[in-house]
């Protein structure tokens, strides 16, 4: 086939490749491509046109475009505004250029026809490969143009319609919408076998792309679709509640979100309740992660992070008020006062952490009321009687079903400020089993130290601890562990005496049961006395609550007989007092009249106060046996068999025979066989009985002691000697013989109990023998 060459007017495209077969039209500006345009016209319409290969070059050169273009004719200009020109083109063949002939005014160029080639296997096989390659191409395309919207239906029936592949192959790529460097390696490539695959690979790869944004479009429009109809559905939610007169117009998350930005609370507090709020925007689908978080966001939002009530520091108010609620108690009221002066000079000085250390009944829990009273702060009891779950302190970890804060934070959460009068009442009958040590969970609530830092297992963010003022009572200080004692500040409060417990009834319990049985003071009047014997043959205690009971009795038996008219006004006196209360309930073993052999007066401490021992000895005919009977505890046990020793070993200087011990039996008793007793403070008591039963020297019957012996007669301090001098002034004891080593303590006792009582010192137990037994007549003391 020979190939023509012709000399045309050209034209550079920008973005754009004609093929033969195509029909199109494209706008030109260009002052050069407008003069082509108008030579072909001029001429046989035919022109050359060629791809930039940059479209940002203006002016383009020989080396600017394309070595293959198209040879077209010109079906219609049409001029337009701003001198552009539309320009409607028909490609007719293939042309590469031999050489630009010149560049100006416009482009011309001297291009021969490329034909097209077809190889020898596609001209020996008119058949069977033929109608595979032309229904392969038609099958793709089908599959293209249901993906791509940009082909119209018309083309689908011409390419369904065409019988010929060269046809069909130049109609697909004059019609499919490919890039225009595609197009240009379509145009490129003469041989028709070449230009079938490359045109089936390109629309394959189109296919591809068209399927991955298909099924992105689809992800985009479910997510956009799931968007949309939660949207409506929260509106509709929003329309019944406003229908329903519900006057908030906020969401609930909207509302914890506002509560949240106006708390007042450290950083770290904020951060973790955004944080659950925008978890509980996205459970809006589960019901019981909602309810959870919902509970939770609640609980952070009414704690009193940085909320604190105002600090009184007016010490005459205070004082004012511990006054006019107890009687006595000046250790308490004492340290409170010295808090408040530290506070007031400083502004900001250490909270106290106090202990309030006694028996029943003594006042340890309403002096709590009462400080909180005088110090104007909010009172939060927490009663640790029992607790032993280390949980109930430190709160249950959010996983837990129905988890919730300890008793602590609950507390804090009650009062409403991060510093108020916290009680933690019995803290010395708190347990402990499996589930954790719940004393150790107090350790660093009581730790001024660490306190600041408190954190709840259910909460997870720390609480600050350290303004809190925190009171402990306990009855004990035995079962609370050393490490937690320790940072405490501990104050005993010791049990009454009968002068002070005649004062609290006459101040305090005797107008409350008034008030509380709708008496007045002209209706029921209590004398001094009646009261005294109330106190000490009624009672039995430490405190006043017994004593308040019976001041009650008295109160209710008086309404009756002032309702039924059988008297108008009630006077107790000592005389009556048995018509209202019955027979005495207690009588104080008094002092013995006369002096016995073997029997020595000892002084105990009870859990409700002071009380005598009376221990008995006898010796008996025997083989060197010990006896030992009256429920005594181990410990006084081997006080016992420390004071023989003792006895033994001083024998010979007081005439005592070698062989007695081998030849007698020793039985001790304490009376009151069914009350349990121990302590070592028995030991110079017991001693002193065993030696006047073996010497056969009396004892004298108004002496009474304490104190513990050693082996080689030393006398060492005991403890409770308030309440033993107490019990021994009420038996009628006139001397009391006590460990040297407990001069401090009987300084510090008021001098309403030791008046009448002669206290002696003592550290050996020569000492105390010599003290305690009466002498000889006509003989002196060896």
């Amino acid at each position: 086939m020979k190939k023509e060459t012709s000399s045309l007017p050209m034209v550079a495209l920008r973005g754009l490749v004609v093929l033969p077969g195509m029909v199109r039209h494209f706008d030109v500006s260009r002052e050069k491509s407008l003069l082509a345009l108008n030579e072909a016209v001029q001429g046989d319409q035919r022109i050359f046109l060629t791809a930039q290969k940059d479209i940002e070059v203006a002016d383009p050169k020989a080396e600017d475009v394309c070595q293959t273009g198209c040879i077209a004719t010109i079906r219609q200009i049409v001029k337009l505004p701003k001198q552009i020109s539309r320009v409607l083109i028909c490609g007719e063949t293939r042309a590469a250029i031999n050489t630009i002939e010149f560049e100006e005014p416009y482009l011309r160029a001297n291009v021969t026809e490329v034909p097209d080639t077809e190889d020898a296997a596609a001209d020996e096989d008119q058949g069977l490969g033929r109608e595979a390659m032309l229904r392969g191409l038609q099958d793709v395309f089908k599959e293209y143009a249901t993906k791509e919207v940009k082909v119209s239906k018309e083309i689908g029936t011409q390419v369904e319609g065409t019988e010929d592949l060269k046809l069909l192959v130049d109609l697909i790529a004059a019609n499919v919408p490919l890039a225009w460097e595609d197009t240009q390696e379509l145009l490129e490539a003469a041989d028709l076998t070449s230009r079938y695959e490359l045109l089936v690979y390109k629309m394959v790869k189109e296919i591809q792309v068209l399927n991955v944004k298909e099924e992105i479009q689809k992800k985009v429009k479910e997510r956009v679709d799931k968007n949309q109809r939660e949207y409506i559905l929260r509106e509709e939610m929003k329309w019944i509640r406003e229908e329903l007169g519900d006057d908030t117009m906020l969401s609930d998350a909207d509302e914890f979100q506002q509560a949240a930005d106006q708390l007042q609370a450290p950083e770290e507090v904020k951060d973790k309740l955004n944080k659950e709020i925008k978890r509980f925007r996205n459970t809006v689908n589960s019901p019981a992660e909602t309810g959870v978080i919902r509970t939770y966001i609640e609980t952070l939002l009414e704690m009193p992070w940085d909320k604190t009530c105002e600090e009184h520091k007016d010490i005459a108010y205070a004082s004012q008020v511990l006054e006019e609620d107890h009687y006595g108690l000046e250790k308490v009221k004492e340290r409170v006062l010295e808090f408040l002066a530290v506070r007031a000079l400083t502004r900001k000085g250490e909270t106290p952490i106090l202990c309030l250390v006694g028996p029943p009944g003594t006042g340890k829990t309403s002096i709590a009321r009462s400080l909180a009273r005088a110090l104007k702060k909010p009172y939060v009891r927490i009663s640790l009687g029992g607790v032993r779950d280390e949980a109930e302190i430190r709160g249950h970890r959010r996983t837990y079903v129905g988890a919730m804060p300890g008793r602590i934070a609950n507390g804090l959460k009650a009062a409403g400020v991060k510093n108020p009068l916290m009680l933690l009442d019995e803290i010395d009958k708190v347990s402990n089993d499996y589930k954790g040590d719940t004393f150790s969970a107090l350790l660093e609530v009581l730790d001024s130290e660490q306190n600041c830092k408190f954190r709840d297992h259910y909460l997870e963010v720390p609480i600050d601890l350290s303004e809190v003022l925190f009171i402990t009572t306990a009855n004990t200080l035995q079962t609370i562990p050393r490490p937690l004692l320790d940072r405490m500040e501990v104050i005993e409060v010791s049990s009454y005496t009968e002068n002070e417990k005649m004062h609290i009834a006459m101040e305090h319990l005797i107008p409350k049961q008034l008030e509380k049985h709708g008496l007045t003071e002209d209706q029921l009047t209590i004398s001094k006395k009646a009261l005294w014997k109330m106190a000490r043959n009624y009672t039995k205690e430490a405190g006043v609550r017994q004593l308040e009971r019976k001041i009650g009795d008295i109160c209710r038996k008086t309404a009756k007989e002032i309702l039924e008219g059988k008297k108008q006004t009630v006077r107790i006196t000592e005389r009556n007092l048995a018509s209202y209360l019955g027979k005495e309930l207690y009588t104080y073993q008094m002092a013995n009249e006369s002096d016995e052999v073997g029997i020595v007066r000892g002084l105990a401490w009870t859990s409700v106060g002071g009380d005598t021992l009376q221990i008995e000895v006898n010796v008996m005919p025997g083989e060197g046996e010990i006896l030992l009977t009256g429920q005594m505890g181990d410990v006084m046990k081997e006080s016992a068999r420390t004071g023989i020793s003792y006895i033994r070993s001083v024998s010979k200087k007081h005439r005592i025979a070698e062989n007695f011990f081998k030849e007698h039996d020793v039985h001790i008793h304490i009376p009151e066989g069914a009350v349990p007793k121990d302590g070592p403070s028995a030991g110079i008591t017991m001693a002193t009985a065993i030696f006047s039963a073996i010497t056969g020297r009396k004892v004298r019957s108004d002496v009474a002691m304490t104190g513990e012996i050693t082996l080689r007669g030393r006398v060492l301090p005991i403890g409770g000697l308030k309440e033993k001098l107490l019990a021994a002034k009420n038996a009628g004891i006139k001397m009391v013989l006590v460990p040297k080593e407990n001069e401090v303590d009987v300084e510090e006792i008021s001098s309403e109990i030791t008046r009448g009582l002669e206290i002696v010192f003592v550290s050996q137990m020569e000492e105390v023998l010599k003290l305690a037994l009466a002498k000889r007549r006509g003989s002196h003391d060896h």
